[in-house]
Order: C-alpha cells, then structure tokens, then sequence
C-alpha cells in the first residue's frame, strides 16, 4: 500500500471538491478547499518527499473558458516533478504525447475510451498505440446504481452500462498499466471509504490500482488496508491538512508505508 498524492486543478485553481458536484455548463461544482498555492507548488513537495505517481487532473472540459488556465497549471505540475506524476482529464490519442513531454510519467483516461455507456475497443486500442501500454492508466471510477458500480464518465457527470467488476478488471489490465479508482459518491466528502469497493479492488489485485474517495481519519487507512488485502494504493484528499483537512501529511507517509 503507498500513498499516492493529488493534484486536482479546476477553474484555474488547485481545489478539492464534492465527487459528482462538477456542472461542466456553469464551470461550477462544490468547493472543500481552494489552494492560494498553485500546482507547480504541491509538485515540488511531493518530488521533495519522494512520493510519485501521483494524479494530476484537469476538471474543466477543452470548451470551457477556464481550460487553458487550467491546463497551464497542469503543464507546470508536471515540470516541475518530471516522471513522477500523471496527467489526466481531456486525454486523447492526439493531445497524450503533449503531457508525457511535459514531464507526466503515465496518461489517464476514461472518457474517450466509453462511449454510449461501453468500452470501446477500437478507441483503447488507438491510445494503447499512442502512448504505450506501460505509460496508460485507466480512471474507472464509479458511482452505485441499483446496488452495482458503474463506471462513470466526463467529470463523473455521466454513467455508463459496464459495471466494476473482477471480469471487467481483467478485460482491462490487458490495455493498460494501472487503474484509478474515485469512490464518486464519497469522494470529497471524508466521512468514510466505500467498503465495498475497497474488498473487491483487494480481491482482485492483478496490477496496481489506486483507491480515492472519502479517507478522513487513519482508521480509514487502516481498514483500507485490510480490506484491499495490502493491494491497493491510496489517495487523500480533503481530509489531508494540506488541503485545510485534520489529517497531517507526514503522519499519513508514515502510516501508509
């Protein structure tokens, strides 16, 4: 189990916010926190603590206004810890070389892969060829409906009809070199993980995958652990004092080892 740190970057700014508040019409979502340091800034902390593969997302879709700030943010992220982030949000075949030049270890990618509510082959296939598939990692977050996890897409704005399961995850991993996994519905909350995924991100446990969504103390670490069998990776958000959370960064270095 590592820690693996964020970069969320919305409107322009460094932010945490509600998991499936994002409104691509308005530019607009729920705010935990909004950083007075910019991304470059947290880059530089994470590569001076050693920490890598951590997740750099850009919130705002190519048509909002707010894009090319945002985007800006995300290319001085990577720059500034070359090799030891990843980049994702918007990822295309065409734009996917820009981040790794940039400095990204790995792209991140869901919704260009789905499309009318499936997985496109063709399309995943076409990235694989772009990027590689040791430099591909997948975002199957989810969202419970009707008691199963579906895979949710555009800023968590739109399900899709292929449900998170082990078949699924096996089906994937052949495309790509880890998953990323947001527990929409607790995401930026921090009142809990979601349990449930957590067990079966653990049964699983094939490649490397990363859990975000709804860490608030260290005995949601501690469960996540147990649950994920040691096999998953984590991701704190809200709950981190750097992103004004009670949860202090070194004590979570320390306990995620």
């Amino acid at each position: 189990m590592e820690f693996r740190p964020c970069i969320d970057i919305h409107n322009g700014s460094v932010k945490q916010l509600v998991g499936g508040s994002l409104r691509d019409g308005s530019d607009s979502a729920l705010e935990n926190f909004v950083s007075e340091q910019d991304a470059a800034f947290y880059a530089r902390l994470y590569r001076a603590h050693g920490i890598r593969n951590g997740h750099v997302i850009l919130l705002n879709p190519v048509s909002s206004p707010y894009y090319e700030k945002t985007k800006a943010q995300a290319l001085a992220a990577l720059g500034a810890y070359p090799g030891g982030l990843q980049a994702g949000g918007g990822i295309t075949p065409q734009n996917a070389g820009e981040y790794l030049d940039a400095g990204a270890s790995h792209v991140i990618v869901t919704s260009y892969v789905f499309r009318d509510g499936r997985v496109q082959y063709d399309r995943l296939r076409e990235l694989v060829r772009a990027v590689g598939k040791k430099r591909l990692v997948l975002d199957l977050s989810v969202r419970k409906k009707d008691g199963r996890y579906l895979i949710v897409t555009d800023r968590w704005q739109k399900y899709t009809e292929t449900e998170l399961t082990e078949q699924t995850l096996d089906e994937l991993a052949d495309y790509c070199d880890e998953f990323l996994v947001h527990a929409v519905d607790v995401e930026g909350r921090a009142d809990g993980i979601e349990e449930e995924l957590a067990a079966l991100l653990g049964a699983w446990g094939k490649i490397p995958v990363t859990y975000a969504g709804g860490v608030h103390s260290f005995e949601d670490l501690r469960l996540l652990r147990e649950l994920g069998r040691n096999r998953i990776h984590v991701t704190v958000g809200s709950a981190l004092d750097l992103f004004g959370g009670p949860m202090k960064f070194e004590d979570v270095l320390a306990a995620v080892k």
